[in-house]
């Protein structure tokens, strides 16, 4: 029993300053700013955006990105696709779209020298093959579907706020009801770990991007010798993005959902594998950063469920107070959850499918996903969209 009354008075310690640290941030996620909405062409941006887009056996998933980039409207001076000599019929399907928008542009990036990762070396020299005369260059990748208005929305946003960097938060297309119950849960371990999407960070280090849409003003990639900086990371967006923030320029983070959506992964299995060993971003943290990052969330998304439960199965044995107010605790932990589950909602297309109802199910898989931070925070990807890597 003593014994049984210490361990739950370490965890209601360990587990009170992680609730208050939730809490902060939360609390600053209350002042976030709106979620983008489509706009208009402005005359004003003319020509101004370079796209930049990464390929690497791309046939499946391209259309739809090529069919969204291609609607957007004169502030776009080119589209260049960045291949790194897919075998798929890629590099077809883009000369075919060229044929059909002039601005499309297809350039093989060199082979890949040892230091670098593809994808940071695809943008690198989508960046060097772009237009002097462009004023920005936007990152796409080639599993998102932009929407009309992306562009003018981005430059406005930036603008009007003084941003040197933009990312923005898509909104994910579900299929299968793995992914539904699993993809909520590791999206959480970001919400968690960072601010919100529409929150400036407070300090570089905790910085947050995404690369699937990353607006960034020229002059800072020539400032900083293009995607160098992020050349070896496997979390290139994140690398980039605090590093630019710790130059003192200033890098923004909206919430994208209307304007922006993304089909990452093919069920459960891809799920798991393919976007749970990036989302440690330990190529963008120092070690101490990453642990105590594995722990808060241990304590404050991976812990609450499991303590209810016991809590519920021994709660006529442990009748002491550190084991109430430690499940006590739980429960609040376990409401704010469900209540973040319902905010994240609109960053997800729901189409009425029975499927989707795994979503709010989610909590469940919460566990799952904190074990596939720490599994990724010990071991270093070797392989990453088909390539091999030492």
């Amino acid at each position: 029993m003593i014994i049984s009354a210490v361990i739950c008075l370490v965890l209601l310690v360990f587990q009170s300053v992680c609730f208050f640290i939730l809490l902060s941030r939360l609390f600053r996620g209350a002042t976030r700013f709106p979620p983008l909405k489509p706009q208009c062409p402005n005359p004003s941006f003319l020509a101004k955006v370079s796209v930049v887009v990464p390929t690497l056996n791309e046939f499946d998933r391209i259309d739809k990105m090529l069919e969204g980039i291609t609607r957007q409207s004169y502030e776009v001076k080119e589209i260049i696709i960045v291949d790194s000599n897919s075998q798929d019929g890629t590099r077809e399907k883009v000369m075919e779209a060229s044929k059909k928008d002039p601005r499309i542009r297809l350039v093989t990036d060199p082979p890949l020298p040892k230091q670098w990762i593809g994808r940071p070396w695809a943008l690198h020299n989508g960046f060097l093959n772009s237009s002097a005369t462009s004023e920005w260059i936007l990152g796409i990748d080639a599993d998102t579907q932009p929407q009309k208005g992306l562009i003018p929305s981005l430059l406005n946003f930036a603008n009007t706020h003084n941003y040197d960097v933009v990312s923005l938060s898509p909104q994910f297309i579900l299929k299968y009801a793995g992914e539904w119950w699993l993809q909520p849960a590791l999206l959480m371990t970001l919400i968690y770990r960072f601010e919100s999407s529409g929150v400036d960070a407070k300090s570089a280090e905790t910085v947050m991007a995404n690369g699937q849409c990353f607006l960034i003003k020229r002059k800072v990639l020539e400032a900083i010798d293009g995607y160098s900086y992020a050349s070896n990371s496997f979390c290139d967006d994140v690398t980039l993005a605090r590093y630019i923030a710790s130059q003192g320029y200033k890098v923004g983070f909206a919430d994208g959902a209307k304007i922006i959506k993304v089909r990452m992964y093919e069920g459960l299995k891809e799920t798991w594998t393919e976007w749970g060993r990036s989302l440690d971003l330990k190529d963008a943290a120092s070690k101490s950063q990453l642990w105590a990052e594995c722990g808060f969330l241990a304590l404050i998304q991976a812990l609450p469920l499991p303590i209810i439960i016991i809590g519920f199965l021994l709660c006529s044995q442990l009748n002491f107070l550190s084991f109430y107010l430690l499940f006590i605790l739980n429960c609040l932990l376990l409401f704010i959850r469900f209540a973040l589950l319902l905010a994240i909602a609109p960053s997800y297309n729901f189409t009425k499918s029975y499927k989707e109802l795994f979503f709010f199910l989610s909590p469940t898989a919460d566990i799952l996903a904190v074990i596939r931070i720490f599994l990724s925070a010990i071991q270093k990807p070797r392989q990453w969209r088909g390539r091999i890597y030492n």
